[in-house]
């Protein structure tokens, strides 16, 4: 069993959450970097369009296989130390893809990049691990929306780039960005001193590295090879293998990568099938909307807007998940964090029903992207309370990043999907395959299944409990007593007075900040 052998200090500048939250936004700016000039990569790099998508797959192959390892990594030799790392390893993929236009040096360096989404759950356990409870919550649900925020600020900063100068620039950028993240980390960010007990699970990490990749490949290459074809199913069955075989030896393995019993409780369980729904729901109105803005108006429902004009128009979707952030806060504190994820799949889907009658001029996909935001936004910010109210706090790295893989999951399902929505429903114009309006509405349809799976998924939450097997945490009674009081503060289950009080001090940090 591993334990931490370290109190976590609790004590924090006042620039860490500021910082880690952009280290954040870069990886989602590193994510996002590409979406502009996705059509041009076949004449970019002088390949075939289905070579040239690998430059994304690869991405989200190594970001998918990192984000659980990293996690564990973190919790066992330090999370500042396994941030920085995974940031260096961006900045040398990105400088890799910044002076190369071949295919296979790009995809290596797109790979490497890919290696940063750790920094998310990262981030969230060093703020568990030193932030006091009246700022742990806002902290958290700052953190977890930083993707959304990143990847709405980059789609028109990135088309702008694109449309003006040399895409290369894209990847320097990415690598100043990532250069200053790093410095930022080492000066405002102390090492955390919680530490899991036991060594780093190799074999375990090799079997689900290669289940994921086996199940993602023919997620995102399926539409390429055929969904029926040899070659899809095969590595479908080969996943289905690989996982089972790794989920026995993770059972019996005494210090697993992915505590697979802790996983098993019901309410990280269903937190996690929920953020593949959530996942889903945050990629559709991300693949859809650019597609409709920009497409020309002589098709009869496309919108005309340029490349920049379509990215600023969207970006409000990052933008209204940063300020979820410290309204998600005050209402956690006061309901806990399985009413704000309920609450969060509710605006999403009325966001996309609404949707469905929203496509006739630009203003209204601003509307949508704002109504989306503010729904992703609490339901992202949600999920990892969720988690570290159900898992011991030497498991917090681990747990977060096997959270964030499910939504990477969800958004790598949601883009297969729509992808063959989009591409099935097409006209052909001139020899280009167009979207049609069909398709767009079927694709809010989808999402509007996967927002009703996941409030299904969520109203199955249990009423947070401590966990059970925590009790070898334990340090001082000082310190423990405060560690209870910040979870439930957390969870929002405190005695009425506490949760009122927390919620006055949770208002004004953020009136301060």
């Amino acid at each position: 069993m591993t334990h931490t052998t370290d109190r976590p200090t609790r004590r924090a500048s006042g620039a860490v959450v500021p910082v880690l939250a952009f280290a954040g936004i870069v990886v989602a700016v590193m994510q996002t970097l590409l979406v502009p000039v996705i059509k041009d990569l076949p004449q970019l790099l002088d390949t075939s369009p289905g070579d040239a998508t690998w430059v994304l797959t690869s991405t989200l192959l190594s970001g998918a296989v990192a984000t659980p390892i990293m996690g564990r990594l973190g919790d066992l030799y330090g999370k500042r130390r396994l941030l920085v790392l995974s940031l260096a390893v961006m900045v040398v993929g990105a400088l890799v893809s910044a002076v190369t236009s071949a295919l296979i040096p790009m995809i290596v360096g797109r790979t490497l990049q890919g290696f940063a989404m750790g920094a998310i759950p990262l981030g969230i356990g060093l703020m568990r691990d030193m932030l006091p409870r009246e700022r742990l919550g806002s902290a958290m649900a700052l953190m977890s929306s930083s993707i959304g925020v990143g990847g709405g600020l980059a789609l028109p900063a990135a088309a702008l780039v694109a449309q003006h100068t040399d895409w290369h620039a894209l990847f320097y950028g990415a690598a100043a960005l990532g250069v200053l993240a790093i410095g930022l980390t080492l000066l405002a960010v102390p090492e955390s001193p919680a530490r899991a007990e036991g060594t780093f699970d190799l074999p375990g990490a090799l079997g689900l590295s290669a289940g994921l990749v086996l199940f993602l490949l023919p997620i995102t290459k399926g539409s390429d090879w055929g969904w029926t074809s040899g070659t899809t199913l095969g590595l479908f069955g080969a996943s289905a293998a690989v996982l089972l075989l790794w989920g026995v030896y993770e059972l019996r393995t005494p210090a697993p990568l992915v505590d697979l019993r802790t996983t098993a409780r019901p309410a990280v369980l269903f937190t996690n099938l929920a953020s593949i729904m959530v996942g889903v729901s945050f990629y559709v109105v991300s693949l859809v909307l650019p597609q409709l803005l920009q497409l020309p108006k002589s098709t009869g429902y496309g919108l005309g807007q340029s490349m920049v004009v379509a990215g600023l128009l969207v970006a409000p979707l990052g933008l209204t998940m940063m300020v979820t952030a410290p309204v998600y806060a005050r209402l956690s504190a006061k309901y806990g964090p399985k009413v704000t994820l309920i609450l969060g799949m509710l605006i999403i889907g009325i966001g996309y029903g609404a949707g469905l009658g929203l496509m006739d001029a630009a203003w209204q996909s601003l509307v949508i992207a704002i109504v989306l935001g503010a729904g992703i936004g609490l339901a992202y910010s949600s999920l990892p309370a969720l988690i570290i109210g159900a898992v011991p706090a030497s498991e917090t790295g681990a747990a977060n990043g096997l959270n964030t893989l499910m939504r990477s999951i969800g958004t790598s399902v949601s883009s297969a999907v729509i992808g063959m929505v989009l591409a099935n429903t097409a006209n052909d114009v001139n020899g280009v395959a167009v979207p049609t309006m069909h398709g767009f509405r079927v694709s809010f349809l989808i999402a509007t299944a996967a927002v009703a799976v996941g409030l299904v998924l969520a109203l199955l939450l249990p009423r947070q409990q401590r966990p059970s097997n925590e009790p070898h945490l334990r340090a001082s009674s000082e310190e423990d007593d405060n560690l209870e009081r910040a979870e439930e503060a957390l969870r929002g289950e405190t005695v009425r007075s506490e949760a009122v009080r927390s919620e006055a001090v949770v208002r004004g940090e953020v009136l301060r900040g």
